[in-house]
């Protein structure tokens, strides 16, 4: 048999494999671009719907810090934090996480959880209380003095659960400066008398407040008990508003009446001249530029002396004999009696 007469040998398997590798190649990539095709439109769709319904996520800032209340025990702040919702349906506020601390050095944290729900479409104003109390801070840093201005810094998360975004956490961040008050020193220099007799007596105390704060205190109001030779000659109430420059000194006169026959024998001392005791107290109401805080005066176991009316000689340590209180006033025909 010739060789051109050779049957052709076919290797008919091996081609019918080509031929379903290629099939299966068909299939995968039909597979695969419908696949794709599908997210593409699921896509396409999610943003088509998220623009048509207005997800997106909330957005937030600290919009103030007030102190409601602030004396020398204790400040209470509150942080406003503006919260706005774009979605159509209300967002839960999970939890808040808050911490105030100075040069990183912590003075309160705390956590408030289940904080509410924030409306669709809406915004709103979220507060955060806190309590700083001053002996907790100052036995934990010794540095900070009373009467000083430290800076501070309040860091927030807010977690709130949104659709389709799930649960996010929000960070804020706002610096400022707060007090640490420390109470005005006070004194009484000396008591100048505009009336004089055993039954009523008028006199002005020259009262002397000195402010040991890094900062300003406008006085509104003053309230007052005070006793000389320890008996009580009274209180009253003064509305004189005056200025007190911070690490400076204010002085005031302080109207008083009193009864001197009610001293027994504390008052020959007076009369004689000698250094009277007295002590005061009360509390001063003043504007900071932290916001009004009340702050007590008090001063006890001091000696001041007694000053005739229109002697308004600088010498505030001078103090007068008996003979000239005595001939000042004319009372020297009542004594004898």
């Amino acid at each position: 048999m010739a060789s051109s007469d050779k049957p052709e040998i076919v290797e008919r398997g091996h081609k019918e494999d080509h031929k379903e590798e290629h099939k299966d190649e068909e299939k995968n990539e039909d597979k695969g671009g419908f696949i794709d095709k599908v997210k593409d439109f699921i896509h396409d769709i999610g943003e088509k719907i998220e623009g048509a319904i207005g997800f997106g996520k909330p957005t937030a800032a600290v919009s103030g810090i007030h102190l409601p209340s602030i004396n020398l025990h204790k400040a209470e702040i509150v942080v406003d934090v503006l919260i706005s919702n774009p979605n159509p349906i209300p967002i839960p506020l999970i939890d808040i996480n808050y911490l105030i601390d100075s040069d990183g050095r912590k003075l309160v944290s705390g956590l408030i959880p289940d904080a509410g729900t924030i409306h669709a479409h809406g915004s709103e104003t979220v507060k955060i209380p806190a309590l700083l109390i001053y002996d907790d801070i100052k036995s934990t840093y010794h540095d900070i003095k009373p009467g000083s201005i430290i800076p501070y810094r309040v860091k927030v998360d807010l977690i709130v659960d949104v659709p389709i975004f799930g649960r996010i956490t929000l960070p804020l961040e706002k610096k400022g400066e707060i007090p640490v008050p420390y109470k005005p020193d006070v004194d009484v220099e000396k008591i100048r008398f505009e009336k004089f007799s055993f039954e009523e007596t008028v006199a002005n105390l020259h009262l002397k407040l000195e402010n040991k704060n890094d900062f300003d205190l406008g006085l509104n109001k003053l309230d007052y008990e005070i006793c000389l030779s320890d008996v009580n000659i009274g209180s009253a109430e003064l509305t004189e508003s005056t200025k007190i420059v911070k690490n400076g000194i204010c002085k005031m006169k302080i109207p008083i009446t009193f009864r001197p026959k009610e001293f027994g024998s504390a008052l020959w001392d007076m009369i004689r001249g000698r250094g009277t005791r007295y002590s005061i107290k009360g509390n001063i109401d003043v504007d900071t530029p932290f916001g009004p805080m009340k702050l007590p005066i008090n001063k006890e176991g001091g000696t001041t002396c007694l000053k005739k009316a229109e002697d308004d000689d600088d010498d505030d340590e001078a103090c007068y004999s008996s003979f000239s209180i005595l001939s000042k006033f004319n009372l020297r025909i009542l004594l004898l009696e």
